[in-house]
């Protein structure tokens, strides 16, 4: 009995080690990799930590990614080697070849590839699906409007599930592949969300576009806190995130590697430490892609060791052969293999690794992260069973202001006379004492306010900040908020429309427009009539005028009314008679009575005062203000002088009123006055600043006017824009009135009280607009800053810092320029023309006199029959004697000689006395 039972017990232990001697010690697996990929990198250290028996042996061949003739090469080449498995990779071209290969020969394929939809159930997907998981995500945040950025590359699977389930829930899902996206289409889809006002955007890429894709939209400025990104993408870790966290945006990823797990770590601390001699891609941490190809070579470890346990024999003997083969020839053991694959039940490096019978992964779970300004958090996780859960670890949006003092905030700015000037002992200095002006006053008054350190900087380029029409990128100090280069931008910098798009402005600490600056032109000298200028041309015109009209009226009022003329008594001589003459001649009265009743009886003579010369003497006496010795007697004549006098009353005051002005005050006359002046000569060059908004003002204007004015600007030759607005100004004084600047009124009221004070700003301010603090889209620093520019301006300190600035250090005074406040005497040059009218009124008044003495002399020379110069002898001996008997006035009174007396030659000088003095 004893003996049966050793020869039992010795055959079966026999048939046991024949079995285990058939199971070979060494398996021959595959390997299909691009070329100096990280997945083969790892795939060797995952051998090196795989060396029991059986013994996985490696047979790869590196593959050209795309190519489906290099990849069909190595696969047949692997097949004919007699590999029992094969690990690789694949893409969309080359996919459905190698599903092909497998199903026909039965040969398993492990790949860390993207996830398909296929039937094929020799194909081993170590990925993770993702569209589940995405789709809860979706829900969570609560969206039905977005974006979804998809790659071909990886498939379109989970685009397909999107797109399926937003037919069921009425999302409105707008789909855009990034491969055929250009510049201008991917410029057009953030265009279209910030108009609809929104940025909901799932991108699902494979890590390397994914990341061409995130430094696309940090160049553009699309990081801002407005927009929310969804990264369909398992590896959220394995991206390089900083530039996007600057800007503050909304970054929602997956994480399929957990660090935190001891395991986890230690390998990926013993990856690091794998020398690998003959790689020559720098080495870079353990990519979730890499976690995959480690995990499938310790499923094909695992597989291969239950199926030795299990003595299946797998022997290849006799069974290679073409894989081009037709019909083709399977694998007959391929069918164990495909099961002790599928059946494997481990933990690796993503997690718990299950397969169902489609080869696909099953009950496993992905991490939720988002990008908190710290780093990334982990908020919640999803997984079959409990869909998506929040762990609520870290809430986007709170305690946004925690945390400022402890960090150096980098204000960038420019260098702008008197917003931020260079101390004069600047190179002794460093930091922020370097610097001084309204602007390094005000960002301290804020940073006190709001409660952070900081640090100025200079934007390097010494542009405000606009967007290059040809590459779209911005520059400037809205560049260096854009792009993350600074936190905070405390300049005089306008806000506009296409910056408040990239950038959030606060509320406006000061308000301007933009106005236009010349050379001031020369002080125009007064003229020698200057005296004339109170009154306009027209209105000295009119005077004249009607001085003339008056003189007329007055004329023909006092001819045609009988209340102007009048009879006067005289005695044959002329003269009226006196008492004493009437008692003298009584004889002769009485002994002519008939004759007198004869002479009254007829009509006595009649006289008119205002003939046409004495009317224009009383005109003319009127209006200056001296009077006339004849006065109207009419009521007609008197209401013509009483309206004269009320218009020289006015006519004369107003003219007071102004000729001191005019006198006492140098004009400038300035040769435009409104941006119309300049948009209608072509003689004065004017131009703006190059990259800033007054050059955006007019190239965006609708404005007949200014889009005239655009039109000749950008046409000018030479150039008539400037880099900087020093230079601009530079180019107004030396242009000699040449050239006329376009600026901000602030910086053209400073310059004007800035010696040599030979600027002016001209016309009213062409627009309204106001420089406002920048910060990037959803900093956290918006707020605070904006609260602390409402308190410095309830506070008064911001026309303080202005006054301080633009007028307490002027140095042209307060009218700008040379201008005193007290009023300038008056010059000769001032009322010259008032002297050479009273010479030439005396002039002209001896000439008068001399041509009335050379006709009277005629006169009397043909009367008396004498020669012309006796005629003048006389006249003059006679006006020349003495004034005894001169008469009054200056009028030569004349006597009652006899008519043969009257018609004698002219006297000598001794008997005109004679009869002068004998009482005639």
């Amino acid at each position: 009995m004893q003996r049966s039972f050793t020869i039992l017990y010795t055959s079966l232990l026999g048939l046991c080690l024949g079995s285990s001697s058939s199971f070979p010690s060494n398996i021959n697996i595959g390997g299909l990799f691009p070329i100096e990929s990280h997945e083969y990198e790892v795939f060797r250290f995952a051998l090196s930590h795989h060396q029991d028996i059986p013994k996985l042996v490696p047979q790869v061949d590196m593959v050209k990614m795309g190519n489906s003739f290099s990849m069909t090469y190595a696969f047949c080449s692997q097949f004919s080697k007699g590999v029992y498995a094969i690990i690789g990779l694949y893409d969309r071209k080359t996919v459905n070849m190698l599903m092909s290969f497998c199903g026909a020969l039965h040969v398993c394929f492990v790949t860390p590839s993207f996830p398909i939809e296929t039937a094929n159930q020799f194909v081993i997907q170590l990925r993770p699906e993702l569209q589940d998981a995405l789709v809860g995500v979706i829900d969570h945040y609560g969206w039905t409007k977005f974006v979804y950025m998809y790659s071909s590359d990886s498939g379109l699977s989970v685009l397909q599930k999107v797109l399926d389930t937003a037919a069921e829930r009425n999302w409105l899902v707008t789909s855009v592949n990034v491969e055929t996206m250009t510049e201008a289409s991917f410029l057009k889809v953030f265009q279209d969300l910030d108009k609809r006002k929104e940025g909901q955007i799932i991108i699902d890429c494979e890590t390397e576009r994914l990341t061409g894709i995130l430094k696309k939209i940090v160049e553009q400025g699309k990081n801002a806190k407005s927009y929310h990104y969804i990264l369909a993408n398992l590896g959220f870790l394995d991206i390089d995130l900083t530039d996007l966290r600057k800007g503050g945006a909304n970054i929602t990823g997956f994480q399929l590697v957990n660090h935190s797990e001891p395991g986890v770590s230690r390998v990926a601390h013993q990856w690091m430490e794998f020398d690998n001699k003959d790689s020559k891609v720098p080495k870079s941490g353990l990519k979730y892609t890499g976690a995959l190809t480690y995990d499938g070579v310790k499923v094909m470890y695992t597989a291969f060791q239950n199926l030795r346990k299990q003595r299946i024999d797998i022997s290849r003997r006799g069974n290679a052969g073409e894989c081009l083969a037709n019909p083709p020839a399977p694998w007959g053991q391929g069918i164990d293999i495909q099961r002790a694959l599928q059946q494997v039940r481990i933990d690796g490096l993503t997690g718990h690794i299950q397969f169902n019978e489609k080869g696909r992964r099953t009950n496993y779970t992905v991490s939720v992260m988002e990008l908190a300004p710290s780093g990334p958090k982990k908020v919640g996780y999803w997984n079959e069973d409990e869909k998506y859960v929040t762990t609520a670890s870290f809430v986007r949006g709170s305690n946004e202001t925690y945390g400022l003092q402890n960090r150096t905030y980098i204000v960038t700015t420019i260098l702008e006379s008197p917003y931020v000037m260079l101390k004069k002992n600047h190179e002794q200095l460093a930091g922020n004492d370097k610097y001084e002006g309204y602007i390094v006053e005000l960002a301290a008054e804020i940073a006190k306010h709001v409660g952070y350190q900081y640090k100025l900087k200079v934007v390097s380029d010494g542009k405000y900040g606009a967007r290059d029409p040809e590459t779209k990128m911005w520059n400037g100090m809205v560049g260096e908020l854009v792009y993350g280069k600074a936190d905070v931008a405390v300049a005089p910098l306008t806000i506009t429309l296409v910056r408040e798009e990239v950038i959030d402005f606060s509320k406006p600490f000061m308000s301007l427009g933009i106005s236009i600056m010349i050379k001031k032109p020369t002080k125009s000298k007064p003229g020698v009539f200057s005296f004339l200028d109170p009154l306009a041309y027209e209105i000295w015109m009119c005077i004249v005028f009607a001085y003339i009209g008056v003189s007329v009226v007055l004329f023909l009022v006092s001819r045609f009314s009988p209340y102007e003329w009048h009879a006067e008594d005289y005695d044959e001589g002329g003269e009226p008679q006196t008492p004493t003459q009437a008692s003298g001649t009584n004889g002769m009265q009485q002994s002519q009575t008939q004759t007198q009743q004869n002479a009254n009886q007829q009509s006595p003579e009649q006289t008119n005062e205002f003939g046409i010369f004495n009317s224009l003497w009383f005109s003319l006496g009127a209006f200056m203000q001296q009077g006339c010795d004849i006065s109207p007697r009419s009521l007609s004549g008197r209401i013509v002088g009483g309206v004269w006098w009320f218009f020289t009353l006015i006519i004369i005051s107003s003219y007071t009123a102004n000729l001191a002005a005019f006198l006492t005050v140098e004009r400038m006359v300035s040769p435009i006055e409104s941006a119309e002046d300049l948009a209608k000569q072509t003689e004065i060059a004017y131009g703006t600043l190059d990259a800033g908004s007054t050059k955006e003002f007019f190239r965006r204007s609708k404005i007949a006017v200014f889009e005239k004015m655009w039109s000749y600007m950008k046409a000018a030759d030479p150039s008539v824009f400037v880099k900087t607005t020093d230079e601009g100004v530079m180019r107004v004084r030396k242009s000699k009135g040449k050239y006329a600047y376009l600026l901000e009124s602030t910086m053209n009221e400073y310059i004007e009280q800035r010696k040599p004070c030979d600027t002016m700003k001209v016309g009213g301010n062409l627009d309204s607009k106001g420089y406002g603090i920048a910060t990037p889209k959803g900093s956290p620093l918006r707020n605070p800053v904006n609260l602390a520019v409402l308190k410095l301006n309830e506070q008064g300190l911001l026309d303080k810092l202005k006054n301080k600035w633009w007028y307490d250090k002027g140095e042209c005074g307060s009218g700008g320029g040379d201008s005193k406040d007290k009023t300038s005497a008056l010059s000769l040059s001032n009322v010259a023309g008032v002297f050479y009218i009273l010479i030439g009124g005396l002039g002209l008044a001896m000439l008068v006199a001399l041509v009335e003495f050379c006709y009277k002399s005629r006169t009397e020379s043909r009367r008396m029959k004498q020669s012309i110069n006796d005629a003048m002898r006389c006249s003059t001996l006679t006006r020349m004697s003495g004034n005894g008997s001169g008469g009054e006035n200056g009028r030569i009174l004349t006597h009652d000689f006899p008519k043969t007396v009257q018609t004698l030659p002219c006297m000598s000088h001794t008997a005109s006395m004679g009869l002068g003095a004998s009482g005639m």
